[in-house]
């Protein structure tokens, strides 16, 4: 092995540190910010791939909830005829279809993920009851849903329509 083939021998096998080379620094330091900006840009794109899951999500279930809100209120008016009709003789047949009807109804809202809220004796929660009066009762804990005056409604879990009430007090002094 001659001189110059040795020196470059070991000048090969041994690397200079990055803080001696100047350009070798700053390449170095470009590629560690390239690679973070590259993991911020994954991550940023998980994040709106997620977020875009939930919005096409809860898009499909809650596309129809305008229409569930316009269809709660044919419910209503159907309950009401039947309720109206339940003691008149004559009326027996129309009373029947009015229940078929309305029992058609309630399937249809099953299929559709609307539900019925119906908290009489259960206790008052304003996220899911509008209270419409406060009575005076001794015979049930205050804040007791006592009377529903318009049934609620949910939609896959959502409420679409809060459940319109009667909820207790209690008495004032000496009041039973």
């Amino acid at each position: 092995m001659n001189e110059t083939n040795q020196t470059d021998t070991q000048s090969a096998g041994t690397a200079a540190p990055p803080e001696a080379d100047p350009a070798l620094a700053a390449a170095l330091a470009k590629a560690d910010e390239n690679w973070n900006n590259y993991l911020r840009a994954v991550a940023e794109f998980e994040n709106f791939r997620k977020r875009t899951d939930r919005e096409i999500d809860n898009a499909r279930k809650f596309a129809v909830e305008r229409f569930a809100q316009d269809v709660v209120t044919v419910a209503d008016a159907l309950e009401a005829a039947v309720s109206a009709s339940a003691g008149a003789g004559p009326e027996a047949a129309h009373l029947e279809g009015a229940q078929a009807t309305l029992r058609q109804l309630h399937r249809a809202f099953d299929k559709a993920g609307i539900t019925l809220l119906d908290p009489a004796g259960k206790p008052f929660d304003p996220a899911w009851h509008e209270a419409m009066v406060a009575v005076d009762r001794g015979d049930v804990p205050p804040n007791t849903v006592v009377d529903v005056v318009q049934k609620g409604y949910t939609l896959n879990g959502r409420l679409l329509r809060p459940a319109r009430v009667v909820v207790s007090r209690a008495p004032a002094n000496g009041a039973d």
